[in-house]
């Protein structure tokens, strides 16, 4: 049984290179959050995690100033960090069990919001529960991510990629030039964000107008350009619309777009079309559609399969650890595909959503597992960020031609995420011996 006796808790804003645009938003900052569990016998945790408001919960987003959102989650962290002082676990997942329902409930109260989404409370617990899988690890000697996997979660984790597609995002103002630019290097899976609420007064005729354009705009500009790292020769879309359509007809109107312009065949990915709360079965939508933020846990994650969602986007980095463990076990269960998808996390944490993604099934049409990671596009000190990561220097801290080459080297050191890095560790007073 693991006691913790201490903890600690601090964060720091990182500034982005421009407004990153999504669910009909911009974000500035993102501010990235350190944890510390020590345990009765010394050993420690250090978990990172990063805040992302507007993507767990855009009411709070829209209602708050930006600080004061941030700084709404970060209580909910500061609340189940002293919250595990007074609770023993064997395992993470035990953990979190007791540690969601409270961090919801009060999360609940200092929002004001007693609709609040519950990936709201799991992405402030993601640097509570990675502190608590690194201080497992070292109460138990475990060393490599596959000793830390759950026996029942491993067939679900089965397989060894030697390397993961990369994913970049392109928000609502990245420009043609630079979507290109991004093809040039290899890159082939796109992930498009739509759903832009272009004059800032929520009509979603605009919305479906600017979306047409958007795709449109891309479609012309990458349709005839070949990419060699891609089987099918040229890219491929991913579509994330962030639960912006507000009816199925208005997004049909959008794929029949796409179909006329050529662009229907090359969407691979659909996510989140619709707002959460419609229950509607997406059987009859002609891409394969994909829940994120609205599998908040396996019980909403078996709803979506059930509606006909033909993906998961598992977010180790967003939704914590152990529940994505469970998300993965279930989805396997059903034969549902899984990827890894990113909220802008920094580079020590893109490490904690690879291991995952190097595990997975290949999702349909796909040589091996998927990894969006589009830190390097957003972050404006991202070069600096890099050094915070206890391998920087690693071959697979790196994308090549639109990848991330994996290796035995990497499996053998786990993308690194065991070994104490100096930078986050000293913020909130850690062990910074990195080996």
């Amino acid at each position: 049984m693991i006691q913790v006796t201490k903890t600690n808790l601090n964060f720091e804003r990182e500034p982005l290179v421009a407004p990153f645009g999504f669910k009909g938003g911009y974000v500035t900052d993102i501010w990235q959050v350190a944890a510390l569990m020590e345990s009765r016998t010394g050993k420690q945790g250090v978990g990172v995690g990063v805040h992302g408001v507007l993507w767990s919960d855009a009411k709070v987003f829209a209602g708050h100033p930006d600080a004061v959102g941030n700084a709404l989650m970060l209580l909910m962290t500061s609340h189940a960090l002293q919250a595990a002082q007074e609770i023993p676990f064997t395992t993470p997942p035990e953990l979190l069990e007791r540690l969601l329902p409270l961090t919801y409930e009060y999360g609940k109260q200092i929002t004001e919001n007693p609709d609040l989404r519950l990936t709201f409370a799991l992405n402030s617990l993601v640097p509570v529960d990675n502190a608590a899988w690194l201080l497992y690890a070292a109460e138990n000697g475990i060393v490599r991510f596959d000793d830390l996997i759950p026996p029942d979660v491993r067939p679900a984790l089965a397989h060894r990629h030697p390397y993961v597609v990369a994913v970049p995002v392109l928000g609502y103002g990245v420009a043609i030039e630079d979507i290109v630019g991004l093809v040039d290097e290899g890159y082939y899976l796109l992930k498009i964000k739509i759903g832009s609420d272009p004059d800032k007064d929520g009509d979603q005729e605009k919305m479906l107008e600017f979306d047409k354009r958007r795709i449109g705009a891309i479609h012309e500009a990458l349709k005839h350009r070949e990419v060699a790292g891609a089987a099918q020769g040229h890219v491929l879309y991913y579509l994330d619309a962030n639960g912006r359509y507000e009816s199925k007809e208005r997004l049909l109107r959008l794929l029949d777009h796409a179909d006329k312009i050529g662009a229907l065949e090359w969407t691979v990915l659909l996510e989140e079309p619709f707002p959460e709360e419609a229950a509607w079965d997406v059987r009859d939508i002609p891409a394969r559609v994909v829940a994120d933020e609205s599998a908040h846990s396996d019980r909403e994650a078996l709803e979506r399969i059930h509606l006909g969602y033909g993906a998961i986007a598992l977010k180790p980095i967003a939704k914590t650890l152990s529940m994505s463990f469970r998300v993965a076990k279930l989805a396997h269960e059903h034969g549902v595909p899984c990827f890894c998808a990113d909220l802008t996390v920094n580079p020590v944490m893109i490490e904690w959503n690879k291991n995952v993604a190097a595990r997975l099934a290949p999702l349909p049409g796909m040589p091996v597992g998927v990894l969006e990671a589009n830190g390097f596009q957003n972050y404006r000190n991202w070069q600096t960020m890099q050094t915070y990561h206890p391998c920087p220097d690693a071959p697979w801290t790196q994308p090549a031609r639109g990848a991330y080459p994996l290796g035995e080297d990497f499996y053998t050191r786990s993308g690194c995420i065991f070994t104490p890095g100096k930078h986050y560790a000293s913020l909130v007073g850690g062990k910074t011996n990195v080996e």
